[in-house]
């Protein structure tokens, strides 16, 4: 019997949100034809996915670059395992993007062949918890956990959309030999965008003049994004998924560090032990404050 809240669905130990997903892509996603010049953005929710959208949606397509081709970001980089727009991804033309918020363990299997590449964001949990809390909150389909305490039990227990945080990071961290994949952090990303748009175009093999990537660099900040409607999926939630209110936002703060507006010291101390025990000798860095070099 599955055990888990109502709005999830849980699927070889892995939680969707149960009215989006489309498991006939999930069940079938083995069999799915992944192309050599294919690229999966792959992250935990809340950890900058929909910012990496824009990112490689103007790096790629001069059209979204010079804002002559209406279409957004989530029909740019469609959700691979929502495909929330129902596109035949087999008549999108190459280079396709995707965006996925999958376990290493359910991605479509073509992604070992090491041609297509994965670009894997990851962000400091604690922000990601925040993050996803005033999320659910706010969009009608996901469950209102009422008191941060409560939120922190259910993400620690990954009883969310994505389950545990721990597993999702590690799991493809662990298995990184099986991909051409590339880690970046959100933070780094922050705090210097234009290296982590250079950075991102090697791995991509994408050469871009100095002032295209001037562009993609003004275009994907955070308050440009806020105003943009191709890519900042207010519009989508609302009129798609639906929201408990008006004042919400999808792109909400996109800073580092919201979290010590959020933790109390003890809840602090008991996240820290956990991350302490799973992420021992765990290699990638994390930043939990702005001002971290």
């Amino acid at each position: 019997m599955d055990k888990t809240e109502e709005y999830l669905f849980e699927f070889k130990g892995y939680n969707f949100e149960r009215t989006l997903v489309k498991m006939h892509i999930v069940g079938s996603a083995d069999d799915f034809e992944i192309r050599d010049d294919d690229v999966f953005i792959v992250t935990y929710p809340k950890s900058g996915t929909v910012w990496t959208q824009q990112i490689l949606s103007l790096i790629y397509f001069e059209g979204h670059r010079n804002r002559t081709e209406d279409i957004k970001t989530i029909d740019r980089a469609p959700f691979f395992e929502y495909n929330n727009h129902n596109l035949d991804f087999t008549k999108i033309p190459s280079p396709r993007l995707f965006s996925s918020h999958l376990p290493y363990y359910l991605v479509p299997k073509g992604l070992k062949n090491k041609k297509a590449k994965i670009l894997y964001i990851y962000r400091n949990p604690k922000d990601v918890l925040v993050s996803f809390f005033h999320y659910s909150n706010w969009v009608a389909i996901l469950k209102n956990s009422e008191t941060f305490e409560n939120y922190i039990k259910m993400f620690l227990d990954g009883q969310v959309v994505g389950s545990r945080w721990f597993d999702h990071i590690k799991g493809w961290y662990e298995h990184r030999h099986d991909f051409n994949i590339l880690f970046m952090s959100y933070e780094d990303m922050k705090k210097d965008l234009r290296s982590a748009v250079l950075k991102i175009c090697g791995f991509l093999e994408k050469e871009l003049s100095e002032e295209v990537v001037d562009s993609v660099v003004k275009q994907a900040s955070f308050q440009n994004m806020k105003t943009n409607p191709q890519a900042n999926y207010n519009d989508i939630v609302k009129q798609e998924m639906g929201v408990r209110n008006n004042e919400g936002n999808f792109l909400r703060k996109g800073t580092i560090g919201d979290w010590k507006h959020h933790f109390t010291v003890e809840q602090n101390e008991r996240f820290e032990k956990i991350f302490q025990r799973e992420m021992k000798d765990f290699p990638l860095k994390f930043i939990w404050d702005i001002s971290e070099e």
